[in-house]
């Protein structure tokens, strides 16, 4: 009936994670290693993998058959898990192909028989976990006889009835065996016997010891041996009779001995000890043990016990004892709650180790704690201990326990940190205590701690602040997951310190822990450490301080790679993918191993300073350039270039709008552009021969460029424009005298003179009052051609180099024809002559005909009279 009520169960479980498990997508991946995980991905099939699998998890699925070819590619399998699934039917030859497989889990399915056939090829197989199956038999041939390599085994269920002898043929070298046999009717006696030697049994026979006791002692007499570890499981000791059969335990000398989901009452508690009094158990764990009861029949257990135990038993002698304990009536076990009926035996006095771990203690009377004469580690964490129980507990600090090295008293109800040092105190031989996960929220200045103390806990506390209570015969402090915000405490033979999970700012002072080794300072305050803080421990190796939000400055990040790099003698046992920035903003979650601050952040002030400096000699240097080669100049002459073009624009628009045909005005015949130095030729000898063609000159001109006949000049108002050009600011005043007519001789005939020309002169015809650039672009665009008289003062002039490169823009622009530049050399000026600046000169010296004035008088009426066809080739 147990059986199908699980069988029922089981199918109601499987069929509702099916509904669930529909909507998912079937999952199956493999990583580099080979390792396929197809676990909880609701497959119903064996999944199609890599050849060269070696792991293939199928765990939590829906898989209900395996068939021949589902694994035959799988020829380098090792492990293969299909545990919890709907596993029913199995091909005799679905393992045939997997020789190398060394695990195989069959656990939790719905197999109802075992076939030996599926077995035969599995030489290599190493463990194999059958239990949890429905089958109510082994099989009529023995399953695992050519499994020669198998070293661990796990079979039975609810539903197993009969375990025979033959079952378990060839079952020679197994070290592990795990049998399921809780509701098991029939067992051949020897047939778990004859698996030796096991290294580990665990057996569950919870039906047994309730309803056939000898049929569980059967079991028990085969399983139990001195060297054997022995687990039993889901036992369910109500009553005296139920006890009855731990008694071969304690005759066959098992000396490892555990119980896990064990239930017990104050009756069968007292039972349990005398059944198995004499038995030598150097290892005794107790996991979810349920005790029923308030101890009332514990009292009598004292002398039942004394009148049967003769005075030389020595017996659970240097026992370890680890107990997981839950009262039921806790509350009301008081009356008798000493365990001192029980412990006044021999057997239990001699212990050495007393672990009573979760197990809702609340104390242990003095009486229990005085009979624990030779007791060295005492574990009563995670409990229900309160300062008072704990007076109790230790005797009010009478030092009873004096052979104790060991007593962890984590995860209780202590307040007083004071009050754990008064009971500790008398305590010679106490070397490690855990007071850690209680409330001690306050550190007085002075404590008193036996001498012995070496290893101290008090993390988890809520301590705000450390003080010289801490004993200097420390070597081990863990004070991690407080509130601490410093740690200044002088602790001369500390070798260890652990400070993580507070709010520290910085790190303790080096010089108060000389002999210090290991520091751990993770999840605090840290912004920063340094070299020097980490040279103040004389003797430090090992460091962690990562998940601290750091501030990554320009001194931190360098340090902090030398660090990493063991440049120093300290090591980062945390490793560095525990370190993160925190500040700067923009480096705010990046890892500090990959952050590298360049000179411009590190000395910002400093690189400012450096590119201000750079910037204002750029821009000196800069300016003395573009002052040498009158880069100012420039753009103001492109400037009234631009202005000009736009004006003009504007003035062909309304001789549009007019339909005037001109383009524009022409006022003169050309535009002279010289030096003021060259002025006396101009005036002597270009504008008598050009404008003034009545006149001739009495007397021939030398290079020193005497005055003419002509007219007389007289002293003018000037103002100084440019470096080298004067233009009249007032109106000039001078008076030409009448044309005198030559005196002919009979023989001579006058030939016809010549149409004069209008020439506009920058000290002339420029405008007063209007920017010089204008009435040069003004004079060039009112001029048929522009004639350069080109001297060494021509090139030396910045005003004649405007002059040219304006009549230049007039030329890109087409307003001009392409002859509209006339040069004349007064002296000899070759190409090197031309400074470089004077660009457009030097090419149309290389690109232009120009008229050279002759020094010799006899060849000067050619060069005026190529000079007027020249400018105006139309009077030809």
């Amino acid at each position: 009936m147990p059986c199908v009520l699980s069988l029922l169960l089981f199918l109601a479980l499987s069929s509702s994670q099916t509904s669930l498990q529909d909507t998912k997508e079937p999952s199956c991946r493999c990583d580099e290693k080979l390792n396929c995980i197809c676990s909880h991905s609701g497959l119903r099939a064996v999944p199609s993998v890599s050849d060269q699998a070696r792991t293939l998890d199928l765990d939590f699925n829906q898989i209900t058959e395996i068939q021949r070819p589902d694994l035959a590619r799988l020829r380098e399998l090792r492990v293969l898990k299909i545990h919890a699934n709907r596993l029913s039917k199995i091909d005799r030859l679905a393992f045939s192909s997997l020789w190398s497989l060394k695990e195989l889990d069959l656990s939790q399915n719905l197999l109802t028989a075992l076939d030996q056939r599926w077995f035969n090829k599995l030489g290599a197989l190493e463990s194999l976990k059958l239990h949890g199956n429905p089958y109510k038999y082994l099989g009529s041939h023995p399953p695992f006889q050519t499994l020669f390599r198998l070293r661990s085994l796990s079979f039975g269920g609810e539903c197993l009835e009969e375990i025979k002898s033959s079952d378990l043929k060839g079952l020679g070298g197994l070290e592990q065996l795990r049998v399921d046999a809780d509701n098991l009717t029939r067992y051949e006696s020897g047939a778990l016997a004859q698996i030796w030697p096991l290294d580990h049994v665990t057996v569950s026979l919870h039906s047994m010891f309730v309803s056939n006791q000898s049929l569980a002692s059967a079991v028990l007499q085969d399983v139990s041996r001195p060297d054997t570890r022995l687990t039993l499981e889901n036992l369910y000791l109500n009553d005296n009779r139920s006890v009855l059969p731990l008694k071969v335990v304690a005759q066959k000398r098992v000396r490892h001995f555990s119980a896990q989901n064990f239930f017990m009452t104050d009756e069968t508690m007292v039972k349990f000890l005398e059944v198995t009094d004499g038995a030598v158990c150097s290892t005794m764990t107790m996991r979810n043990f349920t005790l029923s009861g308030v101890g009332s029949v514990w009292r009598r257990a004292k002398s039942a016990a004394a009148r049967r135990l003769t005075p030389n038993v020595i017996s659970l002698y240097s026992v370890t004892m680890t107990i997981n304990l839950s009262v039921l009536f806790c509350f009301l076990f008081i009356k008798n709650v000493t365990l001192t009926n029980l412990l006044q035996h021999k057997h239990l006095t001699n212990q050495q180790i007393f672990v009573l771990v979760d197990s809702q203690v609340y104390m242990m009377p003095c009486l229990t704690s005085l009979l624990l004469k030779n007791l060295q580690y005492l574990d009563l964490s995670e409990n229900l201990l309160t300062d008072p129980a704990l007076i109790e507990t230790l005797c009010n600090g009478a030092g009873t326990l004096h052979d104790l090295r060991v007593l962890n008293i984590s995860a209780n109800s202590i307040k007083s940190l004071p009050l754990i040092s008064r009971m500790v105190f008398r305590l010679p031989k106490l070397s490690h205590l855990d007071v850690s996960r209680n409330s001690l929220s306050v550190m007085p200045q002075t404590c008193l701690w036996p001498e012995s103390l070496r290893f101290l806990n008090i993390s988890r506390t809520k301590l705000t602040s450390a003080t010289s209570c801490l004993p200097p015969t420390l070597r081990v402090l863990d004070l991690s997951y407080n509130d601490l915000v410093e740690f200044f405490v002088f602790l001369p033979a500390l070798r260890e310190l652990y400070l993580s999970g507070n709010k520290l700012l910085t790190l303790p002072p080096g010089r108060l822990f000389p002999n210090l080794q290991t520091l751990t300072a993770q999840s605090n305050t840290l912004n920063l450490f340094s070299r020097s803080d980490l040279l103040s421990f004389p003797r430090l190796q090992n460091f962690e301080a990562g998940f601290n939000k750091f501030v990554c400055s320009c001194n931190f990040v360098p340090f902090f790679h030398s660090l990493s790099n063991g440049e120093t003698n300290v090591t980062l046992t945390d490793g560095i993918n525990s370190y993160f920035c925190d500040s700067p903003l923009r480096l705010q979650g990046a890892p500090l191993s990959l952050v590298h601050r360049s000179f411009t952040e590190c000395h910002h002030v400093l690189f400012v300073s450096i590119s201000c400096g750079v910037a204002l000699v750029f821009l000196m240097v800069l300016g003395v350039v573009l002052w040498k080669v009158h880069a100012f100049w420039y753009l103001k002459m492109i400037f009234v270039w631009l202005k000009a073009k736009q004006r003009r624009r504007r003035r062909q628009r309304q001789r549009e709008e007019n339909g005037d045909e001109e383009e524009f005005l022409v006022t003169f015949d050309a535009f002279v552009s010289y030096s003021e130095r060259d002025s006396a030729w101009v005036d002597n000898y270009l504008l008598p021969k050009l404008e003034q063609t009545g006149c001739e000159s009495s007397t021939d001109l030398g290079p020193e460029f005497a005055a003419g006949t002509c007219s007389e000049s007289k002293p003018q108002s000037t103002t100084e424009i440019g470096p080298e050009i004067k233009v009249h600011t007032s109106e000039s005043t001078s008076e030409s005298s009448p044309e005198s007519k030559p005196q002919s001789s009979p023989e001579f005939k006058p030939s016809p003179r010549p149409e004069p020309l209008r020439l506009c002169l920058h000290r002339r015809d420029f405008l007063p009052g209007r920017w010089i650039m204008d009435n040069i672009v003004t004079a060039i665009e009112s001029s048929r051609k522009t004639l350069f008289v080109l001297s060494h003062n021509f090139v030396q002039s910045d005003w004649c180099k405007y002059e040219l490169d304006f009549t230049h823009f007039q030329l890109l622009e087409g307003n001009c024809r392409e002859d509209a530049a006339i040069l004349v050399l007064l002296e000899p000026l070759s190409h090197d002559d031309v400074p470089k600046r004077f660009c457009r000169l030097r090419k149309l010296l290389s690109s232009t005909t120009y008229l050279h004035w002759p020094q010799d008088p006899e060849h000067r009426d050619q060069f005026w009279t190529s000079l007027r066809q020249a400018l105006r080739p139309d009077q030809d």
